[in-house]
C-alpha cells in the first residue's frame, strides 16, 4: 500500500511533465507553421511588412557579419595552424588540407555560426518579445489592427534565417581562402590542387548535408527562442513567472535541437 501510494503519484507528476514537454514542442511546431505561411503570403510583403523584415534584417545581419568573420578568421588561422603543424609531424601532409575542410568547414563553422546568432540575435529578439508583451506593446498593436506576428515576430524569424545563411556562407569561404593562404601561401599554382582536394571532400552526399544542416540550424536558430517568447509569454502572464525562467526555457529547447542535428550530420557524414 505504501508503494502504490508513492508511486501513484509519482506517476501521475511524470505524466503531467510529459504532456506539458509534448504540448510545448506541439506549439512550437504550429508557430512555425504559421510563420511559414505568413512567410508565403505575398500580402506580408506590402509596404510596411517589407520596410519591418528590411530593418530586422539588416540590424540582426550587418553587425554581426563583420564581429563574427573577424572571430572566424582568428579561429581558423589558429586552427588551420595546429592542424597543418599535426599532420606534418606524423606524416599525413597530404591529408592536411581535407583535414582542415572537414574539421572548420562542415563542422564548426555552421555549429557556430548558429550559435551566434542565437545568442547575438535571436535569444535577445525573444527577451525583447517578451518584454513588449509584459509592458502591453503587443495588445496595444492588437487594438491598433496591427496583428502582432506579421509585424514583430515575422521579421525577426527571417532575420534570424538569413543571418545563419550569411554567416555561414561568409565564413566557409573565408576559411577556404585562408587555408589555402596558409599552407601554400600567395602562390596561384597550387590552386587547381587545392581546388580537387576540396571538391572531392564536398562530393554531392557531403554538400546537400552541409546545406540541410545550414537550414536546419537557421530554422532552429529562428523558430525556437521566437515562438518560445510567443507562447511561453502567455504562459508567464498566466502564471506570474520570470522572463529568466522564460528565456531559460527556449535556451534549452534551442541547444537541445541544435545538438540533435549536429549528431545526425556527423552520422550522416562518417557512418
Amino acid at each position: 500500500m505504501m508503494t502504490d501510494g508513492y508511486f501513484l503519484p509519482a506517476l501521475r507528476r511524470l505524466g503531467r511533465k510529459l504532456l506539458v514537454w509534448l504540448v510545448s514542442w506541439w506549439r512550437i511546431v504550429l508557430f512555425g507553421v504559421l510563420v511559414l505561411t505568413l512567410a508565403l503570403s505575398p500580402s506580408t510583403y506590402n509596404r510596411a511588412g517589407r520596410s519591418a523584415i528590411a530593418r530586422q534584417i539588416v540590424s540582426g545581419t550587418a553587425p554581426n557579419l563583420m564581429w563574427f568573420t573577424v572571430l572566424s578568421a582568428l579561429i581558423s588561422v589558429v586552427l588551420i595552424r595546429i592542424v597543418v603543424v599535426t599532420a606534418l609531424s606524423y606524416g599525413l601532409s597530404r591529408f592536411a588540407i581535407e583535414m582542415v575542410v572537414r574539421v572548420l568547414v562542415l563542422e564548426l563553422i555552421p555549429l557556430t555560426a548558429a550559435m551566434f546568432v542565437a545568442l547575438r540575435c535571436t535569444l535577445p529578439d525573444g527577451a525583447e518579445l517578451e518584454q513588449m508583451r509584459a509592458q502591453g506593446a503587443l495588445d496595444a498593436l492588437q487594438r491598433q489592427g496591427i496583428d502582432p506576428i506579421r509585424h514583430e515576430f515575422l521579421p525577426r524569424v527571417l532575420a534570424g534565417v538569413f543571418s545563419v545563411w550569411m554567416l555561414g556562407a561568409v565564413s566557409c569561404l573565408l576559411t577556404l581562402v585562408l587555408a589555402y593562404l596558409a599552407i601554400y601561401g600567395f602562390t596561384p599554382w597550387a590552386l587547381a590542387g587545392y581546388t580537387r582536394v576540396v571538391g572531392q571532400v564536398f562530393n554531392p552526399a557531403v554538400s546537400l548535408i552541409l546545406v540541410l544542416k545550414i537550414f536546419f540550424f537557421s530554422l532552429a536558430v529562428s523558430f525556437i527562442p521566437i515562438a518560445s517568447a510567443y507562447y511561453d509569454g502567455l504562459a508567464a502572464v498566466r502564471r506570474h513567472r520570470t522572463h529568466l525562467a522564460t528565456g531559460l526555457a527556449g535556451m534549452v529547447r534551442l541547444f537541445a535541437v541544435v545538438l540533435v542535428i549536429e549528431v545526425a550530420s556527423l552520422m550522416g557524414n562518417y557512418y
